[in-house]
């Protein structure tokens, strides 16, 4: 029962922060920024800034769609974003170029969560069907048989791992795009803090995911700690 209620409050948060994100774009949507440029050229522009000229900027369907695609480097925008002149795209965009500065430079934690890419998606496959097994044998064994489970941990550790190393990266990607939209002045005084409350929310998407899947671990563990207390 436990597990649930972790899940469902997770799943509320989740919902609860994608409509405060939706809600706040469709108002910032109708905030144009002072040049006229929309999410593509402000991209652009911020990569040619950075010396960037291998990258290109396209545009993708959906809604908060936008990524970085370092494997054919790629800018992927949505398409609202990718046409929009606001301040809400203009973050996006520059988010993204974040990325692609990240990549370029280097930056130590996108190189370790790149290195754990393989190996998550290939114990992804198994997560969930070795906790679930683990789980069975463990109740039906009397918390005698232990083994599977800790494999289940193990494995389920790798995602929630991968999780918190990405909110280093997403944080330092909106650094990256603040900073330049306002050394640039691509922005001003009032479509910089548009700006930023657009880029707060939507890292608040990422730093729920990874609670959600750290207290889902806490619990698992506590499961194995309190059979062996016992």
């Amino acid at each position: 029962m436990t597990y649930y209620w972790i899940v469902g409050i997770t799943f509320f948060f989740s919902v609860i922060i994608s409509k405060i994100l939706k809600n706040k774009f469709r108002i910032y949507s109708e905030l144009y920024l002072h040049n006229h440029m929309s999410g593509k050229e402000i991209a652009e522009k911020m990569l040619t800034d950075n010396g960037i000229y291998d990258v290109i900027v396209i545009s993708v369907d959906g809604e908060l769609t936008d990524h970085y695609n370092p494997m054919n480097k790629t800018v992927n925008l949505s398409d609202r974003v990718y046409h929009e002149k606001t301040a809400a795209a203009a973050a996006v965009a520059a988010h993204e170029c974040g990325h692609v500065l990240q990549h370029k430079l280097g930056y130590n934690m996108l190189k370790l969560r790149n290195q754990l890419v393989p190996i998550l998606n290939f114990s992804s496959k198994f997560t969930n069907i070795v906790l679930m097994s683990g789980l069975a044998i463990f109740y039906s064994s009397g918390g005698k048989n232990a083994f599977l489970l800790k494999l289940g941990i193990g494995l389920f550790s790798l995602a929630v791992i991968f999780s918190f190393i990405t909110l280093p990266i997403e944080f330092d990607a909106s650094r990256r795009a603040l900073n330049w939209l306002k050394t640039k002045n691509i922005v001003s005084y009032q479509e910089y803090n548009t700006a930023k409350d657009s880029l707060k929310w939507a890292s608040m998407t990422y730093v729920v995911s990874a609670l959600g899947s750290l207290a889902q671990l806490i619990y698992f563990m506590s499961i194995f700690t309190d059979k062996k207390d016992d």
